[in-house]
């Protein structure tokens, strides 16, 4: 540069003057960056919820066994029960001679039937525990699904407060990523 109003640019100069004019927005940086990180949290949350969506159907079938398993507990019980009965009512039509062998029977049904109904009662509360913990896991499933939702959404905000430049389209970016991380946290922890 000169003393008499005549300017040279350095080659410096220019280059600095160029950044200055062509510099990227900070703020759609920031939201870039907020953009990827959402949507990396956003595919944890959607694969949690499909690993807990997968669970819950495991669980509902492990519920399905086990009742299968009761009822058919249940059904060898009344065969015993319909053995007893008729035991009962040989002890009334055979002679003197056979009735104790009919009794013994009786008692051995009885007995039988008692063992066989602790095994049906077990395998309806395991079935039971199963259907529960599958109810749990479709709970948490629907807090995934809410959290990946509340995510995308804001993702898609994003886009619209980068091209809009809009202030409150970038509030709202940062309420719904809050609330989806909000229920991600409360998927998280079983709430």
């Amino acid at each position: 540069m000169s003393g008499h109003g005549f300017h040279v640019h350095g080659p410096h100069d220019h280059e600095l003057e160029h950044a200055a004019q062509h510099a990227p927005d900070s703020h759609a940086g920031q939201l870039a960056v907020i953009t990827a990180i959402l949507a990396t949290v956003g595919a944890i949350f959607a694969y949690m919820g499909g690993a807990t969506q997968a669970n819950a159907g495991l669980y509902k079938n492990d519920a399905a066994i086990k009742k299968t398993e009761a009822s058919n507990q249940w059904n060898f019980y009344q065969a015993k029960s319909s053995k007893q009965n008729l035991a009962e009512l040989a002890i009334e039509l055979a002679p003197d001679a056979r009735k104790s062998f009919y009794n013994d029977e009786v008692k051995r049904y009885k007995t039988e039937k008692a063992e066989i109904m602790l095994v049906a009662k077990q395998l309806e509360k395991e079935s039971k525990d199963f259907d529960d913990k599958s109810a749990e896991q479709m709970h948490q499933h629907h807090r995934w699904a809410q959290a990946t939702t509340a995510l995308q959404v804001a993702i898609a905000m994003a886009a619209i407060a980068l091209l809009t430049k809009r202030k409150w389209s970038e509030y709202l970016v940062y309420g719904l990523s809050a609330v989806g991380i909000a229920l991600g946290a409360a998927a998280w922890f079983h709430f």
